[in-house]
């Protein structure tokens, strides 16, 4: 029996193949997925693992085995199968694990028009189902099978990202885009078809083996060559994907990393200016400079917990118009609500193109603090190393406490947010300030309780 605890997390599956979880298992959760949506059709897409293929195909054959149709996308970024379910309207399986290393892969799905299974929006009776077959056998097929039959979207995803953002009066620029072996190589090139742009690529070639660096870029050691290329290059702008390519990181003509909430606050600007107003989410740990600059610009932010679920619940909830993360992650309702980095960077590459200035100057006004990065601490008791946290901070009058995510501490100048890991023994911590040496006296009066 497989032990299901350990691969299907509170937004996806995600385990080591073929020691957690495998073909077979994977057609099981293709009949239990269309038996709790309730689908006659679904669309499925991979990225480039060595295992996708395979584990894409059995779950399409467990959801045609149920008399469900299923269209095949085949190699796509996990923001392509989003734009394919919400413009054809069909529940869809992405077959990725992201950042993960190459023994790993997973399942993120989605309801029709894109919208997030999770574990309170249907992940845990899917489970249940798998639970059930897996230990009593498969289900009985329905009376005459669905069909598995492919489709090419990638031209219509480029030609949609396009439509959304007015890239006319772009001036010609030279970009580094480093896909990591990831699907951005993939991708990028479709979707920047007729800009103006000189695009030097790195590292396009799909190997899920990832034979050049970990394609996670919130890790600082994967961008160095990116920072490299860029100045060696004299590029206006460096960008980075993850490896299914629904995260991008920026770096600028300098090499330097910029923060995925300057990224936020830059296209919470030009959302804003598109749509006349709104309202913007930002997770509790993006920068006090996100609420500034949507408030600045004649927006409305609303700050909510960290993860993809509970922006896009927000995003539903408010009818927001973008709503952006500290892992850069960024939401659009033009997007179904959808996390697309595709679409940030190419907010990102109009708003540098329709102005002359580097683009350290232009993100300059929406960097305005200093900030800790996230710091991970291993620790066996996360709740009793939180809670002497807690205590160190509930009494002072200069203080203010909130527990959305975690544990916020605020104060006039500082503020620092201390959450568990939901994954791993860890305690993240991020700190932000109005100057350098307040960042460092408060993280490191933190992470003395936190590591005592």
């Amino acid at each position: 029996m497989p032990d299901l605890s350990q691969i299907v997390k509170a937004y996806d599956v995600r385990g080591v193949v073929p020691d957690q979880w495998d073909e077979p298992l994977a057609e099981l959760f293709g009949a239990a997925f269309v038996q709790v949506t309730g689908a006659d059709a679904i669309v499925t897409g991979h990225d480039m693992r060595p295992s996708s293929p395979g584990l894409s195909r059995a779950f399409a054959r467990g959801a045609a085995a149920r008399g469900v149709d299923v269209t095949e996308i085949g190699l796509c970024s996990t923001d392509e199968l989003y734009f394919a379910s919400g413009q054809l309207g069909l529940p869809g399986a992405m077959f990725t694990a992201s950042h993960n290393p190459a023994q790993y892969n997973g399942i993120k799905m989605c309801r029709a028009g894109a919208s997030p299974v999770g574990a309170d929006t249907g992940l845990a009776e899917i489970r249940a189902l798998v639970e059930e077959w897996a230990e009593s056998g498969a289900p009985e097929p329905a009376a005459g099978p669905g069909t598995i039959s492919g489709r090419d979207v990638l031209a219509e995803y480029g030609a949609h990202l396009r439509s959304l953002v007015d890239l006319s009066t772009m001036r010609h620029l030279k970009v580094v885009v480093d896909a990591g072996n990831g699907m951005g190589g993939h991708t990028v090139p479709t979707v920047f078809e007729g800009l103006p742009v000189d695009l030097v690529p790195m590292y396009f070639e799909l190997d899920g083996t990832f034979p050049n660096h970990e394609a996670n870029p919130l890790d600082p050691k994967n961008i160095t060559d990116l920072q490299a290329k860029v100045r060696e290059t004299g590029a206006d702008i460096g960008i980075a994907f993850d490896g299914d390519a629904d995260r991008c990181f920026v770096v600028d003509e300098n090499g330097d990393p910029v923060s995925p909430s300057a990224i936020t606050a830059l296209v919470a600007a030009r959302e804003l200016a598109k749509h006349g107003g709104g309202t913007v989410i930002h997770n509790c740990i993006t920068s006090w400079s996100v609420p500034e600059v949507v408030k600045e610009n004649g927006g409305t932010p609303v700050r909510t917990r960290v993860g993809h679920s509970f922006i896009k619940a927000e995003m539903a909830r408010t009818g927001a118009i973008f709503g952006g993360e500290h892992s850069a992650h960024y939401y659009f309702r033009d997007f179904w609500n959808a996390d697309t980095g595709m679409l940030a960077a190419l907010h990102v590459l109009a708003a540098l193109g329709g102005q002359q200035g580097p683009l350290s100057q232009l993100v300059a006004e929406y960097d305005r603090y200093a900030a800790s990065g996230e710091i991970n601490s291993t620790v066996e008791d996360q709740a009793g190393r939180a809670a002497a946290v807690r205590a160190a901070y509930e009494g002072r009058q200069d203080v203010e406490l909130d527990e959305l995510d975690g544990l916020t501490v605020t104060a006039a100048d500082w503020w620092f947010n201390l959450r568990p890991s939901n994954t791993e023994p860890l305690l993240r911590l991020n700190v932000e300030a109005r100057d350098t040496a307040t960042v460092a006296k408060v993280r490191d009066e933190v992470l003395s309780i936190v590591r005592a």
